[in-house]
């Protein structure tokens, strides 16, 4: 209990001590459960600006754990069973199991001796906490059970305060890039601050009191630095899409469109909470650039690919993911929607991203969208079940439903299991008819074989558009 205790006091935030200003080595000490950690002092444990900072070989020597280095990197990965935490020198990015989070204070070289950062202790494990401002020393005690959140100092009960720098940031979670716009999700009210640069063309996005969720880190790739980059394929006027954390005072995410020319724009936020930029570069200069989809007189339908990133959703018989299916569906159906006259489309997810459901239904709602269409393949746990279903939630979806569904079994040629009802949530909390389609058994080896095929997907794409169609009165 004990070293699993300890084991993550890398993993977060550096441990707030009344004491301030620069670097001190003088005495400072820690104990574990009333012994002394020494083992591996090879350099004085140290509080910089108010954080305990303490050898890294105090951390292996006396726990045992596997620690690497990578000097080009500069990079401190340190392992225990199905822990694994990066460190960077110098760097305020850290890496839990592949998630990103942010150091209040960065490791540290003292003379060829890494000095860490600890904090982890009371706020997330329980142990207890004192501060001995006159010894110096910091006293670690390991509880049997789930501990207090408090710390002690001089006898009077200190309250280690909430984990920074999450406090009041808005929580950028994933983005993506369709139809020649650029879309992100964000939980929090930082307002997007837009710009066109030369030299070369890019355009640039900064979202100020905002840093990376968790959330961004399972859909997108983000380096230990918080640095990372979206492939953009098939739209000739943008080369890439980068993004970083740009700034920690204050705490800014940056996005950049780089470009092959001078591109104009537009930009649109909508949500509360829960909210949505969308940078549009298909926008037409005028008195008043801001532009929305669906606002110029077309009916926008939201298409939405169910699961994505870590949530593969069904795996077939084969072994094949379901959200790889569900992509491939939405971008067919995309890229023949674009073709219609009277239809603007909007993805949810345009790659391998992940968003909870309620950002799913909250961008349809944000944007006003008139149809709301996700796309999904079944599984059973037995491999007899087969054939294509249509779920609606609300009695308003369900004339869509049926619409949907009657092209949806033309285009699978798999038996109809009918239009049913179905509380999912992306049909419940959408605002406008909305259905969700699931084409075909995974689960079923005839209905996975099929389902993967180019063939029968182009024929699924254009049997959703022919129901779009034929429901908004557009044939």
């Amino acid at each position: 209990m004990k070293k699993f205790a300890f084991t993550l006091l890398l993993m977060l935030f550096v441990l707030v001590l009344p004491e301030h200003g620069q670097a001190a080595a003088a005495n400072n000490k820690i104990f574990l459960d009333g012994k002394e950690l020494t083992a591996g002092q090879n350099a004085p444990v140290e509080n910089v600006g108010g954080s305990v900072m303490v050898p890294l070989r105090m951390i292996s020597e006396n726990l045992g754990y596997k620690v690497d280095w990578d000097q080009s990197s500069k990079t401190v990965t340190i392992s225990q069973q199905l822990t694994t935490i990066k460190l960077v020198i110098d760097q305020t990015a850290a890496s839990v199991d592949d998630k990103t989070v942010v150091l209040a204070n960065a490791p540290l070289n003292r003379n060829g001796t890494t000095l860490v950062p600890i904090r982890f202790i009371s706020e997330q494990f329980g142990l207890t906490v004192s501060w001995d401002n006159t010894q110096k020393t910091v006293t670690l005690i390991t509880p049997e059970t789930g501990g207090n959140n408090t710390g002690s100092e001089g006898g009077s009960t200190v309250v280690v305060p909430p984990t920074e720098p999450a406090k009041n940031l808005t929580m950028v979670n994933g983005i993506s890039f369709n139809e020649n716009r650029l879309t992100i999700a964000m939980e929090g009210n930082a307002v997007p601050k837009v710009s066109k640069v030369g030299g070369p063309d890019r355009i640039v996005i900064d979202l100020e009191n905002a840093t990376f969720s968790d959330l961004f880190g399972t859909g997108q790739v983000l380096d230990p630095n918080l640095n990372g980059s979206l492939a953009v394929t098939g739209y000739p006027d943008v080369t890439a899409v980068r993004y970083s954390l740009y700034s920690t005072s204050p705490y800014t995410v940056r996005f950049v469109i780089d470009t092959t020319s001078s591109k104009n724009y537009s930009v649109e936020v909508s949500g509360d909470t829960s909210r949505l930029v969308v940078v549009d570069l298909n926008a037409v200069v005028t008195d008043n650039p801001s532009t929305q989809p669906g606002n110029n007189g077309r009916k926008l339908v939201v298409l939405d690919a169910g699961h994505g990133a870590k949530d593969s959703g069904a795996v077939g018989v084969t072994g094949k993911y379901e959200k790889n299916f569900n992509l491939a569906i939405v971008l067919k159906t995309a890229e023949l929607l674009k073709k219609e006259n009277n239809i603007d489309v909007v993805l949810t997810r345009s790659d391998d991203t992940f968003l909870e459901l309620k950002d799913r239904a909250a961008i349809a709602n944000n944007l006003n969208a008139d149809l709301f269409i996700s796309v999904h393949a079944n599984s059973s746990n037995s491999s007899s079940a087969s054939g294509t279903e249509t779920y609606y939630q609300r009695e308003s979806s369900k004339a869509l439903a049926n619409v949907m569904h009657k092209y949806l079994v033309q285009a699978t040629g798999l038996s109809d299991r009918g239009v049913r009802y179905g509380n999912f949530h992306v049909i419940r909390e959408t605002k406008m008819p909305a259905v969700l389609l699931e084409a075909g058994y995974l689960s079923n080896k005839g209905d996975e074989s099929a389902l993967f095929t180019e063939s029968l997907q182009n024929k699924i794409a254009a049997g959703i558009v022919s129901g779009i169609k034929e429901y908004l009165g557009l044939k």
